[in-house]
């Protein structure tokens, strides 16, 4: 089975997307309203990915360059530019 990821831009107008509806599996209570995206759902598969490196590494970005077979200045240039894009979609949330 293929796990899908979630769409988080429109495919139409590249807006980005809410949640309009939340379902219990168990005992199919239905919830429905616009719900934005948690923070980190925002970002892309691989910068949820390198996220949850950062965490499982203590932070350590000389352990996630050598994991990763990258420099650490690579490394360092990957997180500024996901800490970039968390700045970026906070001021967004705030306007």
């Amino acid at each position: 089975m293929t796990i899908k990821n979630l769409p988080i831009s429109c495919p139409s107008c590249n807006s980005q997307l809410q949640v309009k509806s939340l379902a219990c599996s168990t005992c199919d209570t239905l919830i429905e309203g616009l719900f934005d995206l948690p923070l980190l759902a925002k970002m892309d598969k691989k910068e949820q990915e390198f996220i949850l490196s950062f965490v499982k590494h203590s932070g350590s970005l000389k352990e996630m360059a050598k994991e990763m077979g990258l420099s650490y200045p690579t490394v360092r240039n990957y997180l500024d530019a996901i800490i970039e894009k968390l700045n970026h979609f906070e001021k967004n949330e705030k306007a």
